[in-house]
C-alpha cells in the first residue's frame, strides 16, 4: 500500500510504498478516506509528544475515517504501531471503531474529532458546567479552542470568555458564541485584572487551556491569590494543550485560596471506553448542534509538501478517493 511513512523523526514523511497491514484476531482493516494533521500527529511524528514511542519507519497519523470491509463509515483512532491513519489501509481493533452520522461527511469528521475530544470529554466528565457558571477558553484562535467555545456555549455555560493572540481572528470568536474575547498580547498584569474582573462578574467554573506558559501563570493568579473572586467552590483547571510551552510557575497561594483543582485531557487522562463513548457522543451532536469546524482538504500524495501545518483555525486533511 501507499502511506505517509516517517523514516527519520523530525522530518515530513513521505508518500510511499509501506508494507500492507495483516489484521491480528479482533482487528479489522480499514480503508482510510480522511485523515487530519493536529498537533498531536505532528509532534507524534517527530518523537516529541509523551505518547510517542514508536521507532522508524512507521507510519504518520492517529486518527482518521473510512470504511470497513463489510462497507461500514466509521471514525478511528490509533492503527497499531508502525501503522497510522495517513495511509490507504489502517488495523484498527474492532472496539475502537465509532459509526459516523450519515449527515457528517469525512473530510469534517476527520478534522473535528480531536478538537471536540480535547473539549467535549472535559465539560461533560470531569468539568461538567452546574447551572449559572461560565467558561474561560484558553487559546481559543485555532481549531480545538474554536470548537471549544462552541461545546461550552451548547452544554450550557452562562458566558464564554476567550483568549488568543491573534486580534484579527476576535470577530470570529465572537460568532462562534465567546462573549467576551481578552488578548494574550495585554501586559501580564493587564491580562490578570481582565481574568479576575471576569471571574467575579461571571462566575468562572472551568478553565480550558490550549497555551499553557506565562498565560495560565497570569489566569491563575487571577482566579487565587489574595482578593481572588469568591466564585463557584469547585474552580476546574483543564489543561488541554501546550502551545507557549510545557512549564510554569504556581504559587502555593492560587490553591489554597481559592477552589482550584488543576486536571488533564488527552492520552492517559480518560479511559479507552471513555474516550470512544465520548468521541461518539461528539460526532451524534454535531450536526444537530450546528458546530462548525474550518477545513483545509488536501491530497494524501500531497503530505510532504504540506507537512508541518496544522491548518491554523482551518484543520488540515489529507484524503484519499
Amino acid at each position: 500500500m501507499q502511506a505517509a511513512v516517517v523514516r527519520e523523526l523530525g522530518r515530513p514523511p513521505n508518500w510511499e510504498p509501506f508494507d500492507d497491514p495483516v489484521p491480528v484476531p479482533g482487528e479489522t482493516i480499514v480503508s482510510v478516506r480522511a485523515a487530519a494533521v493536529s498537533p498531536l500527529v505532528l509532534t507524534r511524528s517527530s518523537g516529541a509528544h509523551y505518547s510517542a514511542d514508536t521507532k522508524p519507519p512507521f507510519v504518520a497519523g492517529v486518527d482518521g475515517v473510512g470504511r470497513t470491509p463489510d462497507g461500514r463509515r466509521v471514525y478511528f483512532g490509533f492503527p497499531r504501531a508502525p501503522f497510522g491513519s495517513l495511509a490507504e489501509h489502517a488495523p484498527v481493533p474492532e472496539e475502537s471503531l465509532i459509526p459516523v452520522p450519515e449527515a457528517l461527511e469525512d473530510v469534517t469528521a476527520a478534522a473535528a474529532a480531536i478538537p471536540g475530544m480535547s473539549c467535549w470529554i472535559p465539560l461533560t466528565t470531569i468539568a461538567r458546567i452546574p447551572p449559572g457558571e461560565s467558561v474561560l477558553v484558553n487559546g481559543a484562535t485555532g481549531a480545538s479552542g474554536r470548537m471549544a467555545i462552541q461545546c461550552a456555549r451548547h452544554l450550557g455555560a452562562r458566558r464564554v470568555i476567550a483568549t488568543g493572540r491573534d486580534e484579527s481572528q476576535f470577530a470570529d470568536l465572537t460568532e462562534l458564541g465567546a462573549d467576551r474575547v481578552l488578548s494574550l498580547g495585554l501586559p501580564p498584569d493587564q491580562l490578570r485584572a481582565a481574568v479576575r474582573e471576569e471571574a467575579r462578574d461571571s462566575a468562572i467554573g472551568v478553565v480550558l487551556d490550549y497555551v499553557w506558559g506565562a498565560s495560565a501563570e497570569s489566569i491563575l493568579s487571577a482566579l487565587g491569590g489574595p482578593n481572588a473572586p469568591r466564585g463557584p467552590s469547585r474552580l476546574r483547571y483543564v489543561q488541554a494543550g501546550a502551545l507557549a510551552g510545557d512549564r510554569l510557575t504556581l504559587s502555593s497561594a492560587s490553591l489554597r485560596s481559592s477552589g482550584l483543582e488543576i486536571v488533564g485531557t488527552g492520552i492517559g487522562s480518560s479511559s479507552p471506553a471513555a474516550l470512544r463513548q465520548g468521541i461518539r457522543a461528539f460526532l451524534e451532536a454535531f450536526t444537530p448542534a450546528g458546530f462548525r469546524v474550518g477545513t483545509e482538504a488536501r491530497s494524501m500524495a500531497e503530505v510532504a509538501h504540506f507537512w508541518g501545518s496544522t491548518g491554523g483555525a482551518r484543520r488540515l486533511v489529507f484524503t484519499l478517493p
